[in-house]
């Protein structure tokens, strides 16, 4: 048995009724009207629960994706709706839900969410994005404006939302009967924040939850996204194939917040994971090619292009020959195209290439629970991650895998906790109380 002082910190991904993989809503024992099913969701989160993930992280899509059509969505009807009735049938876990900053207001956007925190009893967070999809924009009548103007409206949004979140005072809610006297007014002030692209007079008129206000969590990578997740963020989501970039993502968000006066450790980096779990590897791609007998032959010239290679559909079959092994190099644009090239040269048809994953959004380990739990295990004690958001194939069987069988391995090595340690999200991710803007980050941006 290992043992650790440190634990890592699960997240799981509960984006579509369906599970991670384009074609899981044909899998085996789903019930392909998912999408508009809140029994099923409700399902899948108790089922994490029972495995005490910490939270569930809920995408959002504000336009209609061209997969569609054979695919399954990218998010579920609405997250906030889903969470609100998530949150009646769970006790325990959090909900991580995305929320852009670039078409919503302030005043909404805090409204709603503070609502679900406190309903939730502070189980909580945002996942705070900027929108880049000229869909989405045409969908609330505007366009794409340009990087910097995105970020900062997207700093006054989340700036703005804060403030109106502490602008009803932790004592204001005086709820006296023999006074009469219901809230302490004097307490609940206005925010009165004007912006370059925003304003709100505020006051909210919600009490704080068990947590004081929802978690911050941020998703972007790269100069902007990085003054997000600095300034606010508690959790960050990542996306990284090798430990190296895992580890100097993670870095890059710690100096952030180091920068914008934050303690490093305030802020916890998720690295995504997608597994395909089967009590042999063999078992495991068969269960990703019944998945996948249909989309292959469209992604093989995909794969070619990773590894410099014209491959065409009809090879879908067969393994690369000698002299395209040869000649095969692994693309400088696509972080993925080296594990492709390794599984490659393993001797596998091209077929099973795609199955083992290797142009999922996410690493993909294949084959039992214990190969994915050894992963989990290296990339954790290497200092890549602080934790994990799980991304299952297939929720229906998926999210019970993982937890009757990755899970138990995991606590085992005295990597993941036995049961909660809190009943607050902030609890479950060890970040530190809030409530109202962050002084510290609040002196630095005036």
């Amino acid at each position: 048995m290992t043992t650790t002082s440190r634990q890592m910190i699960l997240g799981m991904h509960l984006g579509t009724g369906y599970g991670s993989q384009a074609n899981a809503w044909r899998a085996p024992g789903v019930d392909p009207a998912a999408y508009t099913d809140i029994e099923a969701q409700v399902r899948y989160a108790r089922a994490a629960e029972r495995g005490t993930i910490d939270f569930l992280f809920l995408p959002d899509n504000l336009a209609i994706t061209p997969s569609m059509g054979e695919g399954i969505p990218q998010a579920t009807i609405d997250p906030v709706v889903t969470v609100a009735a998530l949150a009646r049938e769970t006790s325990r876990i959090g909900f991580v839900v995305t929320g852009t900053t670039t078409f919503n207001e302030p005043y909404n956007i805090a409204r709603q969410y503070k609502a679900l925190d406190v309903t939730t009893h502070g189980r909580f967070g945002w996942n705070a994005v900027t929108t880049a999809d000229p869909a989405a924009a045409a969908n609330f009548g505007q366009t794409i404006a340009e990087r910097p103007v995105r970020y900062g409206r997207a700093h006054e949004v989340i700036q703005a939302v804060q403030a109106l979140w502490g602008s009803w005072g932790e004592e204001a809610w005086t709820r006296d009967k023999d006074s009469g006297r219901f809230v302490d007014l004097d307490q609940v002030r206005p925010v009165g924040l004007r912006g370059e692209y925003i304003a709100s007079q505020g006051p909210l008129p919600i009490p704080p939850s068990e947590q004081g206000q929802p978690v911050i969590f941020s998703a972007g990578g790269g100069e902007y996204g990085l003054t997000i997740a600095g300034r606010y963020a508690s959790g960050v989501i990542g996306a990284a194939f090798t430990i190296e970039d895992a580890r100097a993502q993670r870095r890059a968000a710690r100096q952030a917040a180091h920068r914008y006066g934050r303690n490093p450790d305030e802020v916890k980096f998720f690295a995504g994971l997608m597994p395909l779990i089967g009590s042999t590897v063999e078992e495991a791609l068969a269960r990703r090619r019944h998945l996948d007998e249909v989309s292959a032959p469209r992604r093989v010239p995909y794969l070619g292009a990773m590894l410099g290679l014209p491959l065409e559909p009809e090879q879908v079959d067969r393994p690369l020959t000698d002299a395209e092994l040869a000649d095969a190099r692994p693309s400088g644009f696509d972080p993925r195209s080296q594990r492709a090239l390794e599984v490659a040269r393993q001797g596998w048809t091209i077929r099973d290439i795609l199955a083992h994953g290797v142009i999922d959004y996410h690493p993909t380990p294949v084959g039992p629970p214990c190969v994915v739990a050894d992963y989990m295990q290296e990339w954790f004690e290497a200092g890549a991650c602080d934790g994990f958001w799980v991304s299952p194939d297939v929720n229906e069987d998926g999210i019970d895998t993982f937890v009757d069988e990755v899970v138990p391995i995991l606590r085992e090595r005295g990597l993941f906790h036995e049961d909660y340690q809190g009943t607050t999200l902030r609890e479950h991710l060890g970040a530190p109380a809030q409530y109202g803007l962050d002084p510290r980050v609040w002196q630095e941006a005036s």
